[in-house]
């Protein structure tokens, strides 16, 4: 395969990890760990908001758990515009993107519609020759379960 013929729907990741942006960034850092993901969409639906990085989110990070699960990720998502591909796009264009936008996940769309996620990574695995393009279409899975930290009490004699 010619790596100048690769588009953004041959090379991009289409099972993704995403997350809804009224959860929590420690049910984003929970999804992350457990999916050994860099990165998560924040969706609406099928519709992305944004990419929340472990970078940003580890940036983000102050106090424990109860202030970590009271705030949602969607306050976590920056001001920029986060570029957005089609799945015909040419990779170049998609490194170029990436490159302007400073940015290494970008979304791959079909409408308004979150269909896949080419990050830094799978630039590098195309440029490598082990760009391997999928015949099915992906998933965006939310989150299926809630994280609730779980508080030591009080002691009611006033003692440590």
């Amino acid at each position: 395969m010619n790596i100048e013929s690769l588009t953004a729907g041959q090379v991009m990741s289409r099972v993704l990890v995403a997350i809804k942006p009224d959860e929590s960034p420690l049910m984003a850092w929970e999804l992350m760990r457990r999916a050994e993901v860099h990165h998560l969409p924040v969706v609406e639906g099928r519709h992305v908001l944004g990419i929340l990085t472990r970078e940003r989110l580890a940036a983000s990070w102050s106090g424990g758990p109860q202030e970590q699960s009271s705030r949602p990720v969607r306050a976590l998502l920056g001001r920029e515009p986060v570029p957005r591909v089609r799945q015909d796009t040419p990779l170049a264009r998609v490194a170029t993107l990436m490159l302007d936008a400073g940015c290494d996940a970008v979304p791959v769309v079909s409408g308004d519609r979150l269909v896949g996620l080419v990050t830094a990574r799978d630039v590098l695995s195309a440029v490598a020759g082990r760009a391997k393009p999928a015949a099915e279409p992906g998933e965006v899975v939310t989150g299926m379960f809630h994280l609730e930290p779980v508080l030591p009490e009080a002691d009611p004699t006033g003692g440590a």
